[in-house]
């Protein structure tokens, strides 16, 4: 089993998904963000299962539409480990170089 670790900077990141859904005044937020840490848990077991990206990297897409999101992270088999360095909304603006 693959050991998970979130860079700093995804507490930024769920930050500004969490004011985004208030902003817009989604009642599910907490779900919301469950559904997006449940999805990153997926990577315990199966930490090749994002599509590949440069450098390395994988995108893990977690949901669609408006509940679509993406992580950004790194498997690095020799220490059996999985970095996820960033998450965003699939609709944010550029979103590829998280």
């Amino acid at each position: 089993m693959s050991r998970i670790e979130l860079a700093p900077e995804t507490g930024e990141d769920f930050d500004r998904i969490v004011a985004h859904l208030q902003r817009h005044e989604a009642s599910d937020t907490a779900s919301r963000i469950g559904e997006i840490i449940q999805a990153i848990a997926v990577l315990e077991h199966n930490p090749l299962i994002g599509r590949p990206t440069q450098d390395g990297m994988r995108e893990l897409v977690i949901g669609r539409r408006s509940r679509g999101y993406v992580a950004l992270y790194r498997y690095v088999p020799e220490i059996d480990a999985v970095f996820v360095l960033a998450i965003g909304s699939q609709r944010e603006a550029g979103y590829r170089g998280m």
